[in-house]
């Protein structure tokens, strides 16, 4: 549900501001911090060069932006907000924005592209946005090799062919920020490595710098736009992803989470060739999660692949407290083989998150609520999180139905509900959302951004809506009562605290009075 797609945007005029007056704080940003775009380009001349660059991505920027709101400042100015012509010419404005959106992502690259494949994630943003920024997703443009092999030498301390017996120049994955190359080692292992693009962190610091002013300029033209959570979201997951040793004990860790769940494999870190800017892993084969024909051609099951996925990020966020920020199909493989016929290959640990304990446990309430539909707890764990009256929208964003439902789980509304619900939503605001989505705690986004990837990866897959629901219903009860064992006794308090998160669930299973196989 896309809560966003018809809020009310202000009605009263102001005068605007001249946000172009921030080339001129590009022009210094570049300058001041850039010592150079790559490990290349240091000379004197290079340097003038990547500052006009900056400059030239950062007017785009702004033009882009600008250019947005006007057309949302003009274009619906005196309409009713609660008019159809009002909301139809939001849609067109919605269509038009995003393509704009779409373009400067695609001009700019590098960050612009991360942080268009982030808000694409957001499922509380217009459908226009999600839809059109999603292709963002396989869109990135490989690196000269020479630049790549330097960082490579100059990070690793030798030279290729001392290291390995060969290595593939063509890389076998592209994105915004790395590339992935197959090589294998001295002792016939098969590894990949990723390796940074040369000059990342100083491009990072003026585009972020740059989002970050055109969010608060945007803000003094629509005092009812606060997005700067996003910008701060946003900054501090790509920070966290350019550090390639904190990736790699984050993909430690999830191995770790797992170790005895035959159905998932993390890939070995060979430390010995880790830096922040490169990371050498086991070279592991599989194809992607939602890629339903390579499913279907291994005999195996779009739903059974669906139900390990959900039931893996269930236990992450529910139960372990400790997610895989960033779960979209490149970064998860099915391999064929095993006892269980295929095992999912998770892949890219930069951007994880630990969730408060307080929070992980508030969050197995919630979602115990959602199932049962206890208006009274959710709007009491609303409040504790924050978000206070509109809790009531919880149910909606993450089950599809009301609080007020009849509709069985996983069954969606009825007319009447949707009726009921188009009209409060027609009532709301763009302070109504952006208070909203400012107002929730910082792991609450988290988790709802991985939820949404998880839930566009099952809708592919063709899994029941139920799959997923039931899912975090059993270990958000699991995770109420968990309590991690210690080495020497996991296996004996693992079995007794699965024995009660299965009379716990059944239990719950009782009380919504339905028949589901476990």
């Amino acid at each position: 549900m896309e809560i966003l797609r018809k809020f009310k945007l202000p009605g009263r005029s102001k005068s605007p501001i001249f946000v172009f007056t921030a080339t001129g704080l590009a022009f210094t940003a570049v300058t001041g911090t850039a010592t150079a775009v790559s490990v290349f380009r240091d000379s004197p001349s290079n340097k003038i060069a990547t500052a006009v660059e900056g400059v030239v991505r950062s007017s785009r920027a702004i033009y882009a932006i600008s250019l947005t709101v006007a057309d949302y400042k003009y274009s619906l100015r005196r309409l009713p907000a609660d008019s159809d012509e009002y909301l139809q010419r939001l849609n067109e404005v919605h269509s038009r924005s995003a393509r704009r959106i779409l373009k400067l992502c695609e001009s700019n690259k590098s960050f612009y592209v991360k942080a268009g494949q982030f808000v694409a994630t957001l499922k509380l943003v217009p459908t226009e946005y999600s839809l059109a920024l999603s292709s963002l997703q396989d869109q990135a443009v490989p690196c000269n090799f020479q630049e790549i092999k330097h960082v490579l030498t100059s990070n690793l301390g030798q030279n290729l062919t001392e290291i390995f017996s060969s290595f593939n120049e063509e890389p076998i994955a592209a994105a915004s920020i790395a590339q992935v190359h197959h090589a294998v080692l001295k002792n016939h292992q098969e590894v990949a490595v990723k390796v940074q693009y040369p000059g990342l962190k100083q491009n990072m610091k003026l585009d972020t710098m740059i989002m970050s002013f055109l969010s608060k300029s945007v803000a003094k033209i629509f005092p009812e736009y606060r997005f700067d959570w996003l910008v701060y979201e946003f900054v501090k997951s790509i920070s966290q992803e350019l550090d390639f040793i904190q990736e790699a004990n984050n993909s430690e860790r999830i191995a770790k989470n797992f170790k005895h769940n035959k159905m998932i494999t993390v890939p070995k870190v060979f430390w010995e060739l880790t830096t922040t800017q490169v990371l050498t892993m086991q070279f592991c084969k599989g194809f992607k999660v939602d890629d339903v024909e390579s499913l279907k051609s291994n005999n195996l099951s779009p739903e059974k692949v669906a139900k390990v996925l959900v039931e893996v990020f269930a236990e992450m966020i529910f139960v372990h407290g400790f997610i895989h920020g960033d779960p979209h199909p490149g970064n998860i493989l099915v391999s064929p083989g095993g006892h269980n016929g295929f095992s999912l290959v998770l892949l890219d640990h930069g951007n994880c998150k630990t969730l408060d304990e307080g929070f992980r446990r508030d969050f197995c309430r919630l979602w115990e609520a959602l199932i049962l539909l206890d208006s009274n707890k959710i709007q009491e764990l609303g409040k504790q999180f924050g978000v206070g009256k509109y809790a009531k929208f919880f149910p909606v964003i993450f089950t599809g139905r009301t609080s007020e439902s009849k509709s069985g789980l996983g069954k969606g509304m009825s007319i009447q509900e949707r009726q009921k619900l188009k009209q409060e939503v027609k009532l709301l605001r763009l302070e109504d959302i952006t208070t909203f989505m400012g107002s929730l705690p910082p792991d609450f986004l988290s988790v709802l951004r991985t939820d949404g990837l998880v839930r566009s990866i099952t809708l592919k897959l063709g899994a029941p809506k139920r799959t997923r629901l039931l899912a975090y219903a059993k270990y958000a009860v699991y995770g109420l009562d968990y309590k991690p064992p210690s080495e020497s006794d996991f296996v004996e308090k693992s079995m007794i605290s699965r024995s009660v998160m299965l009379m716990s669930y059944l239990r719950l299973r009782l009380i919504l009075g339905k028949e589901t196989t476990i």
